[in-house]
């Protein structure tokens, strides 16, 4: 039987996602839930591992969709809550599985109490206080929030907000925390019951936790990434991106790399070829960008555009670089590190781009060096 060698691979450290989450729950005590989200196969480190890793740390799970709640309910048992709108067609079976729906209109609510028969369902009630893309406006909550409370088949089992700019804005972040904490006060007198609220993100966990309400639901945070700088290093980032070098050739002066010869050798060149292109999820817009790889724990730059399945970088200074090599696209190798800030600033994009994109499209995952899939 041929042996498997991965061209392309990902590494996840499950001692680090339990470091981020133990860091969120000594934060915060134990009176405050946890919702861990792990949307988008976990941001790219794998939503089945990452949740049953940390299953025994989290409250809740958050998934972006049904699709994504039925493959976690076979994995763990943990209550689970859809944060994206559901399709009409799928609220029947949302409500048979006991998934936890987030809805936004009377509409919706209605639907899930004509579901219900009987039993009640469970909803998050999403309020907008300035994201734009989901929720009942602020201005109409209370009035909303009666009508879906007197429903006699709907249980409400929080009420939420998603804060748009808590990584960019702090004085519109204080404000809209301050307003959402006010908004759930009324609620309360208005129509008590035992529903939770919250409002902090990763963001929001980590610079505005004076008031963490009874939930919080850090996303990027469990996997190790911070979108505030001065907080990384509280983190262990849990995903290292890997790939090797498959060809090393000689260059001279004067020669073109890769399309569009964007990069010509001012000098003779040891080149080395990489098996990862942008259908292995590296961006092609790292391209000539001033980026760099890890070979032998020594940055290694990038020369020209990145192709689709490989890519070249200087080994000149590198004497015993050798085909084979492990190279690191993202995360540590020796007493250096290539970030995934570092990638997604240099792409021009963000962090939850880079990562989520690698899990579609690299060979496979290894699990603290335990290989659990691969395509």
């Amino acid at each position: 039987m041929m042996e498997k060698h991965y061209r392309c691979w990902a590494e996840i450290d499950r001692s680090a996602l339990r470091h981020n989450v133990a860091f969120v729950r000594e934060k915060f005590g134990p009176d405050i839930d946890l919702l861990a989200v792990v949307k988008a196969n976990a941001y790219g480190h794998g939503m089945i591992e990452v949740a049953q890793t940390i299953a025994d740390q989290a409250n809740i799970f958050g998934v972006a969709n049904l699709e994504e709640a039925i493959a976690l309910r076979a994995a763990v048992q943990n209550p689970i809550t859809i944060l994206g709108p559901a399709l009409p067609g799928e609220r029947g079976a949302i409500a048979e599985r006991g998934f936890i729906p987030s809805i936004s209109t009377l509409e919706e609510a209605r639907d899930f109490d004509r579901i219900g028969r009987g039993q009640k369902a469970p909803i998050n009630f999403k309020i907008d206080t300035g994201m734009g893309r989901m929720g009942v406006l602020a201005e109409e909550a209370v009035a909303v929030f009666k009508e879906v409370s007197a429903l006699p088949n709907i249980k409400v089992h929080s009420v939420s907000t998603h804060l748009p700019v808590s990584n960019e804005d702090e004085q519109f972040t204080r404000e809209e925390l301050h307003n959402f904490g006010k908004l759930i006060k009324q609620l309360r007198v208005e129509v008590p019951g035992d529903y939770k609220a919250h409002a902090l993100q990763t963001a929001g966990v980590l610079a505005f936790a004076e008031e963490p309400f009874e939930i919080v639901r850090p996303g990027m945070l469990i996997y190790g990434i911070s979108s505030l700088p001065e907080f990384q290093s509280l983190l262990r980032p849990a995903m290292a991106w890997k790939t090797c070098i498959a060809l090393i050739r000689e260059m001279p002066a004067g020669h073109g790399i890769s399309y569009g010869r964007t990069f010509i050798t001012p000098r003779k060149m040891r080149v080395a070829t990489l098996s990862c292109g942008y259908a292995d999820g590296y961006p092609r817009h790292l391209s000539n960008r001033g980026i760099s790889v890890l070979v032998r724990g020594q940055r290694c730059a990038l020369l020209g555009r990145v192709t689709m399945d490989l890519i070249m970088i200087d080994v000149s200074h590198l004497a015993g670089a050798a085909a084979g090599d492990e190279v690191v696209l993202m995360g540590r190798q020796g007493d250096e590190e290539i970030c995934c800030a570092e990638l997604a600033d240099r792409a021009e994009t963000i962090t939850w781009e880079i990562t989520t994109r690698i899990a579609r499209a690299c060979d496979g995952f290894i699990y603290e060096r335990f290989e659990i899939c691969e395509s």
